[in-house]
């Protein structure tokens, strides 16, 4: 099946989920929402979807993406205007379309207020995340995207590896490594690159600094390539010059941990399990209090989406949901160990499929 194909059915399954709503259509004004639906990845878009499916869906955007979409989604009706939200209302109200789903957590406050003023006629109501449901199982093209883009991930760090010594600042390993990803054919980097060295490894998210990385510093690296609108995440943590025995502990801890995670991952798992598989394990070794966010998320067109998996997670991983398994442990004033994969759960024999594949043994470069 084809990408416009693969759309098409995502719309019809969007409609029948409208249509079990007691809707007639629903207003898709959440972006990344909108691509998946159609195809057109912009900063102004919206959607109009009708319950039976039978009308064509009516794409909106401004004219700097007109050619864009018609070039890219040629299976929608296509309107070319600045004001999204209102211009699909005209066209809802004028097609007698009176119960409108809405997406709330992407709709402002703001936009809701002006819609139901302009159009008293509409009966608005929330559609919730139904479009976000779709999205976490993914075909085999999405799948194929994922793993192209952690291909370019795993290949960066294997190159860069040589230019992780002392001297060179976090800053300039995260340009390094974002530049590598480019020139091996990712679009773009797929988030702000996480380089964390000596003590800046307590911080998740540490933001790249001028700090030089030091002989004896742990280093963290978060990234991940973005390809064809698919994300890779993966981190990986090398010691610089030795390595000193605590930093080897909580290194062996986090990397069981997330072994036994990877290994929890699969259909019919429930999130929190999955969670407490690794949690517990570093947990046992004294370190609970070391590790403070969820073991992962799913991953696609954004690099942070259903299903979370964190202690208060609820449902189950299903087939053909990639997620990230990324346990930590972050030690204030000293350092931390983070080792993250990009994973794809499988029913059957092949129970999960690893997509970021570089070593997760402790490099001492």
């Amino acid at each position: 099946m084809g990408m416009p194909d693969a759309r098409a059915a995502r719309r019809q399954l969007l409609a029948g989920k409208i249509a079990g709503q007691d809707a007639d259509a629903a207003l898709i004004t959440y972006l990344i929402n909108v691509e998946y639906l159609t195809g057109l990845a912009s900063s102004n878009a919206a959607l109009l979807v009708t319950a039976d499916g039978g009308q064509p869906a009516v794409l909106a955007t401004d004219s700097r993406y007109a050619l864009a979409a018609e070039r890219d989604c040629p299976d929608v009706e296509r309107l070319t205007t600045r004001d999204v939200v209102a211009s699909l209302a005209a066209r809802a109200a004028s097609q007698g379309l009176r119960r409108i789903l809405f997406e709330a957590h992407a709709m402002s406050v703001e936009q809701h207020a002006t819609l139901a003023g302009d159009r008293p006629e509409i009966d608005l109501a929330p559609l919730g995340r139904a479009v976000e449901e779709l999205r976490v199982v993914k075909d085999e093209e999405e799948i194929a995207a994922i793993a192209t883009a952690c291909g370019f991930t795993c290949q960066a760090f294997d190159e860069v590896l040589p230019s992780i010594r002392p001297g060179i600042t976090e800053k300039q390993l995260a340009m390094v490594l974002e530049r590598r990803m480019l020139e091996l054919g990712a679009d773009r980097a797929g988030f702000a690159t996480i380089v964390a060295s000596g003590p800046n490894g307590a911080i998740p998210h540490h933001l790249p600094a001028g700090r030089p990385v030091e002989r004896g510093d742990l280093v963290t690296m978060d990234f991940g390539a973005c390809y064809r609108g698919y994300h890779a995440d993966m981190t990986r943590t090398v010691a610089v010059g030795a390595a000193a025995r605590w930093q080897r502990e909580i290194y062996r801890l986090v990397a069981a941990a997330q072994q036994a995670g990877v290994a929890a991952a699969e259909p019919g798992a429930r999130v929190a399990q999955v969670d407490a598989a690794a949690r517990d394990l570093i947990a046992a070794g004294g370190h609970g209090a070391h590790f403070g966010h969820g073991l992962g998320h799913g991953v696609g067109l954004e690099i942070h989406e259903a299903p979370l998996i964190h202690q208060r997670g609820t449902g189950t991983l299903g087939d053909r949901v990639p997620i990230t398994v990324e346990p930590g442990i972050y030690l204030l004033g000293k350092g931390g160990v983070r080792v993250e994969d990009t994973l794809v759960v499988r029913s059957g024999a092949g129970a999960r499929e690893l997509l970021t594949t570089t070593t997760k043994e402790l490099l001492v470069l």
